[in-house]
């Protein structure tokens, strides 16, 4: 604990100071032995966190730093806008539901936002939780509206949609183009039995999916037409939120 209390110190000094700062000075600073702080900074370089800059004889952050509060700052202003958008969809839904809010990472989308009313049904959809992508109704939302490069590039190989559905390539691509012309995308118990999803993908100004939104009902409560008319609402609700981001 210690160590790791030494390392964010190292890393709250550096992001205030305007250009490179040496191991020295960053010892004497924050109170460390100037041994121990040689030893915290090469590990925080090989970590890809620090940068050093031998002609100077001295260290500063790294690409990978800036990079991490851009996204962390990117997620906090989207989960912001978004919210009033959860709300407002979950309480028009017209039966027990759950909306979320979701980005991809990777092959996985990971939970962003939430929106629950009274009856809202509990569901595995939490903020942080990640699942794959093919597997979710946020999932095949985003992925449709990704290229087919981008998507090949995801996910190259049947053995990559092992244990998943569609089992194949040649499947996910035939669903994706049905989420293309429905609108929607939809998930029926494939995440938990009793469940199903609707979502739609938001864009953002370059026209990237960034986000999506969803609904998550009890299969017990949604007739045949209450699809639809949940996958209408989620698709006005990406509409919103794409036009917040500033998307077309």
């Amino acid at each position: 604990m210690p160590a790791a209390r030494s390392a964010l110190r190292v890393l709250a000094l550096l992001a205030e100071q305007p250009g490179p700062v040496r191991a020295a000075t960053i010892a004497r600073e924050l109170g460390l032995p100037r041994s121990s702080a040689y030893q915290l900074l090469q590990v925080m370089r090989d970590e890809g966190f620090l940068v050093h800059y031998p002609e100077l004889g001295a260290w500063g952050a790294s690409a990978r730093v800036q990079q991490l509060g851009s996204r962390v700052a990117a997620a906090t202003r989207l989960e912001r806008l978004a919210q009033p958008i959860l709300d407002r969809l979950v309480a028009a839904a017209g039966l027990p539901a759950t909306s979320h809010l979701a980005v991809l990472a990777g092959r996985d989308v990971a939970y962003a936002g939430r929106g629950e009313g009274r009856r809202s049904p509990a569901t595995v959809s939490r903020v942080g939780v990640r699942l794959p992508a093919v597997r979710t109704a946020t999932g095949r939302a985003m992925l449709a509206a990704l290229g087919p490069d981008q998507v090949r590039a995801l996910l190259p190989h049947d053995r990559d949609l092992e244990g998943e559905r569609p089992a194949t390539r040649a499947a996910l691509t035939a669903m994706l183009a049905a989420v293309r012309r429905r609108g929607f995308a939809i998930e029926e118990g494939e995440v938990d039995a009793s469940y199903g999803s609707v979502a739609a993908a938001a864009r953002d100004a370059a026209g990237h999916p960034a986000a999506a939104v969803g609904l998550t009902f009890r299969l017990a409560d949604a007739h045949a037409a209450d699809w639809a008319a949940l996958g209408a609402r989620c698709a006005d609700a990406a509409a919103e939120l794409t036009r917040r981001l500033g998307g077309g």
